[in-house]
């Protein structure tokens, strides 16, 4: 399990999570820290807040029931409110991080039925998972970035190389078997594979499990001012999505008691709630290195990029377990072990002596698809530092070596550098928690990301000897993709300098700030984000009839970050684009545009007129 900080790992609750929900679930959970809630039916309650990929959950002080607070998908906004809470007193209250997470409601009337109620509890259809009252849980129709067009333009030393004619090693064989974590239905939909249907004896059901009126004090409770009161009992939670497999005992066969009072307030408000709305869910997280924001920021981040490209079909392929397994068939979970000895073995052979550029190109192949499908193989690769900086070695010698001897790009150049890119990408995807990233991206004043960032910049201005000849349209084609895969890869190397700049002075040396100082110097940098520009204004001048495809949309959506990032933290890269791109700003992008463009039903379309709209204000400063 993922945690903010191993020497605050809370054991209790660990033991809990990982007794009480499925491994696919557990090794998913990026986060926990425990605070004060507030919301329409919880009152000022200490709990512990758990993040995974796509929901939060909250649990009582101790653990006894997980419950599901609500769905990324329906999040609109996370921000700190900067207020002195008046029902803390002392040093909590000077030091206490307020977040408020504005998000819509499930429509409770749509449903048909509230698996809150009281009285005969109904079984949900299996492609329906249950949910907590308005915070409705939404099966998540997931798609998928579009497989690379470069293989068409390979020349005589890869065209042999694609995946169709190419006979894989059996051992790699089973990387590309690695199962998704979830699992899909025929129609496309997504379960989420909950717990297996046996209960831990410590987590009983909420439902039947009588509890004491009076809240069990945690270890070391935030202090509250003397004239507030206790206004809460213990909260337990009811049934939640994670409860849907557990074995409930049979009307009748166990004596039903009074449930929690957070129980009853959850199935009021279930039953009363019939229309969507727009709720607020408040956390106070009493301490001053609280790290809560800053994860629930990344983890809702991640999963409306994840969800949208997975509403493309190639992508989802690309992400889900071995098209030769028979429909409706899981495959066994690989298991740590098992995913670390294939990757040491797959580690040794990239790292071999005289590898040639075909077997190089399969190799990472290999390793980007499995990469895809298991998140254990992502944290494997950050505590592998040879992989990541021979990489990045790679990275530097073919798009820049050979290029500066001659001052063309080749064929095998740009499909090369392209993959190696793309792979550090699905590297840095849902591995914002994981230690050994940070440690080694830091390690040495940041050196293996300084080279990074330095390798990954090049010239957008494709230098050719004959002009408009077949095989110059072919790299100028391969040349777009290569600067598409450097956006998305300095985007998430932007995220992680995000979070460093939140952190104490101590920890932010790896800031979005720091981040553009190191590439300032590249001859090619200002060339580079116009290029980054001129595509937005491309995309939103003109509306078209047509929709974004999802890949297209997360790119415009890293585009915008990238530019919002350079005209505020970097005077001069705000200074070329203002320069060179007001009046673009100015007359030619629309918001209308944007709204047309992005489907409505894309989790990223929102957040990407916001940035759009933050853009177009600070462009005419």
């Amino acid at each position: 399990m993922a945690r903010t900080d191993a020497s605050r790992r809370n054991v209790r609750l660990d033991s809990f999570l990982k007794r009480n929900t499925d491994r696919t679930v557990y090794d998913r959970i990026r986060a926990s820290e425990p605070c004060v809630v507030v919301s329409d039916t919880v009152n000022k309650v200490y709990m512990h807040v758990v993040l995974s990929d796509e929901r939060v959950y909250l649990t009582e002080y101790p653990p006894r029931a997980l419950t599901a607070a609500f769905s990324f998908s329906r999040v609109r906004d996370i921000a700190l409110v900067n207020d002195l809470p008046d029902f803390l007193s002392g040093k909590d209250r000077e030091v206490c991080q307020h977040i408020r997470i504005t998000y819509i409601t499930e429509n409770a009337a749509g449903r048909g039925r509230d698996w809150l109620r009281r009285g005969k509890r109904e079984e949900l259809p299996p492609a329906v998972p249950p949910s907590r009252r308005n915070s409705h849980c939404p099966i998540i129709t997931h798609t998928l970035e579009g497989e690379a067009k470069c293989l068409s333009a390979l020349n005589v030393t890869l065209k042999s190389c694609t995946e169709q004619t190419v006979k894989v090693n059996v051992t790699h064989f089973f990387l590309f078997l690695f199962p998704s974590p979830l699992r899909h239905s025929e129609n496309g939909m997504e379960e989420l594979h909950m717990l297996p249907p046996t209960r831990s004896a410590s987590c009983p059901n909420s439902e039947t499990l009588g509890l004491p009126r009076v809240p069990h004090p945690p270890t070391k409770p935030p202090s509250t001012a003397p004239s507030i009161s206790s206004t809460t009992s213990s909260p337990t939670s009811p049934l939640s999505p994670l409860d849907q497999r557990l074995r409930i005992p049979e009307p009748g066969k166990v004596p039903r008691r009074i449930g929690s009072v957070l129980s009853r307030l959850l199935r009021r408000d279930g039953v009363n709630s019939r229309e969507e709305r727009e709720a607020e869910l408040h956390l106070y997280a009493v301490s001053q290195t609280s790290r809560l924001y800053l994860h629930l920021l990344s983890s809702w981040n991640s999963f409306i990029i994840r969800s949208t490209l997975l509403l493309d079909p190639l992508y989802r392929q690309r992400c889900s377990a071995s098209s030769d397994s028979s429909p409706g068939k899981r495959l066994p979970v690989i298991s740590w072990e098992r995913t670390a000895y294939l990757f040491a073995q797959l580690t040794s052979e990239l790292l071999q002596e005289e590898l040639s550029v075909e077997s190089l190109y399969l190799l990472l192949q290999e390793l980007r698809t499995a990469a895809h499908r298991n998140i254990a193989l992502r944290r494997l690769f950050w505590r592998s530092s040879e992989v990541c900086g021979f990489l990045v070695e790679t990275l530097e010698e073919t798009l820049h070596g050979c290029q500066s001897l001659s001052g063309v790009y080749t064929t095998d150049q740009l499909l090369l550098s392209t993959l190696i890119v793309q792979t550090l990408v699905v590297m840095f995807r849902e591995t914002e928690v994981e230690p050994a990233r940070l440690n080694l991206l830091s390690a040495k004043n940041g050196a293996l990301t300084s080279r990074m960032l330095l390798a990954l910049i090049c010239d957008p201005e494709l230098q050719t000897q004959n002009q408009g000849s077949l095989m110059d349209c072919e790299l100028q084609l391969l040349l777009a993709e290569y600067l598409d895969a450097a956006c998305s890869l300095l985007f998430e190397l932007l995220l992680l300098g995000h979070e460093a700049s939140r952190c104490s002075p101590a920890d932010n040396f790896l800031s979005v700030g720091w981040i553009l100082r190191v590439l300032q110097p590249h001859p090619h940098l200002t060339s580079f984000i116009s290029y980054q520009a001129q595509q937005v204004v491309l995309v939103l001048s003109e509306p078209g009839e047509s929709f974004l495809s999802p890949v297209q949309s997360v790119l415009l959506f890293q585009r915008c970050r990238l530019l919002l990032a350079c005209l505020q933290y970097n005077s001069q890269l705000a200074h070329h684009l203002r320069s060179h791109f007001r009046e673009e700003f100015r007359y030619s992008v629309k918001v209308s545009c944007a709204e047309e463009k992005l489907p409505s039903h894309y989790p990223i379309s929102q957040p990407t007129v916001r940035l759009v709209e933050q853009i177009l204000t600070l462009t005419q400063r």
